[in-house]
């Protein structure tokens, strides 16, 4: 009987660790993943030019080793092209000086090395053209596609489980081989519950030491997630959202390459809370004349025309319009009060400070957490733009008085209110 059971618990034991090479295995397809959501934008696995070079060949043709410089290159490039690689400055020149995103804190090591994985050894070949998705469903499908990290931490922790019965039933049993050998009498085997009682009542101090770090830690961590209430639990405003949106707008075509201010298309951002969503009309003062782009041809401005009512080819209006649904990227709670005129006019504040370098953004991107923890930050750290700013002259003027001969003050904007509760929340 005492074999028997020792025989299933191996069994038990044996299965747990096939279950875990598949995990394994699992977590290795995440490659396909994360260069679909980070790379696919900019980049084939095939000999074929998108915004970037295709990757077909690219660990022959970089410095070698290839697989550490194509890491320190995805991380950090604008890193490599300053330390002087000829290399990436040769790439950097032949694309039109586009610098490519900094993933450096967006992906890890184990993540890069997924990617690079997946490039040597892609199931098939990623060709361009895919039709992007329109609305909601196109931004779900990227976010939900591959395996969440909170099912591989459960997969694990259920494994670790199965490891610890099996191996606990193993000792058992061998430990009893071992008495019956030695013609001592069998131990009786205890419930995991009881056992695991029994070790804690002898080991008082490690259980207290494990109680204390569990609820410091649990505490931290609603600590933490008290400043990103808004964006914490919610996908699509977290940064590093990039949905794909009804039509392939580039904003480094339009906003870097052609030098279209922000204020065009964004024209309320200077009198209004909102900087504003462009209408269609906006793009048919271009477009009427631009019907054919430099990588998508006529594809994605037949769409402007489309949702404008635009006959083309009788260059006149039918009349029948289809609105374009664009998805919002940067997202704040209904209960947060923010007015881009204010920070934009008075406040002097540039576009890139919050949306990043949009200039350089094929795709935008939330780039910025825009949690309360960042916002307080940056009230704490930028100085109130007062010089010729009638509004502020004469407390400027006050202030430098009070304070003449004492010490230099800077005047960041948490020290005019700028941390007050009711400034971002009514």
């Amino acid at each position: 009987m005492e074999n028997n059971k020792c025989r299933t618990s191996l069994q038990i034991l044996f299965a747990a660790v096939l279950l875990l090479t598949f995990s394994f295995k699992l977590s290795a397809q995440d490659g396909a993943n994360l260069f679909k959501k980070n790379c696919a934008v900019c980049h084939t696995t095939s000999d074929v030019k998108l915004t970037g070079p295709g990757l077909k060949g690219v660990f022959d043709r970089v410095p070698k080793p290839a697989d550490a410089w194509l890491k320190a290159w995805i991380l950090n490039n604008e890193k490599v092209i300053k330390s002087g690689d000829a290399y990436g400055k040769k790439i950097y020149e032949e694309y039109g000086k586009a610098a490519m995103t900094v993933f450096e804190g967006q992906l890890t090591d184990k993540d890069v090395d997924a990617i690079l994985k997946y490039i040597k050894n892609p199931p098939a070949p990623v060709t361009p053209g895919t039709p992007v998705a329109s609305g909601d469903a196109g931004a779900t499908e990227e976010v939900k596609s591959g395996i969440e990290p909170v099912y591989l931490t459960l997969g694990a922790i259920i494994l670790l489980i199965i490891l610890l019965y099996a191996l606990r039933s193993v000792r058992h049993s061998m430990q009893n081989s071992a008495n019956r050998a030695q013609g001592k009498s069998e131990t009786p085997e205890l419930s995991f519950f009881e056992e695991a009682k029994e070790w804690m009542s002898g080991h008082r101090r490690v259980v207290g030491v494990i109680s204390l770090i569990l609820v410091f830690g649990g505490m931290k961590s609603c600590w933490d997630a008290c400043f990103k209430i808004g964006v914490y639990y919610d996908w699509k405003t977290q940064k590093g959202y990039k949905p794909s949106q009804p039509i392939k707008f580039s904003h480094k075509l339009h906003a870097g390459d052609n030098e279209i201010a922000c204020q065009y298309c964004h024209s309320t951002v200077e009198k209004s809370r909102h900087a504003g969503i462009p209408t269609v009309n906006i793009c048919m003062n271009c477009h009427k004349g631009i019907s054919t782009g430099p990588q998508y041809k006529e594809k994605e401005i037949n769409k402007i025309y489309a949702a404008a009512g635009w006959d083309k080819d009788n260059q006149k209006y039918t009349g029948k319009e289809n609105p374009l649904k664009w998805i919002k990227v940067h997202t704040l709670p209904d209960h947060v009060y923010f007015n881009h005129s204010q920070h934009v006019v008075v406040g002097k504040i540039e576009c890139a400070t919050c949306h990043g370098d949009v200039k350089a953004m094929t795709v935008a991107e939330q780039k910025n957490p825009l949690t309360m923890k960042w916002c307080i930050d940056c009230h704490r750290t930028t100085q109130v733009a007062m010089e010729g700013n009638a509004y502020y002259d004469r407390l400027h003027k006050a202030l430098k008085e009070k304070y003449a001969g004492q010490y230099d003050v800077k005047f960041t904007v948490d020290k005019i209110g700028g941390l007050e509760c009711g400034k971002c929340h009514y």
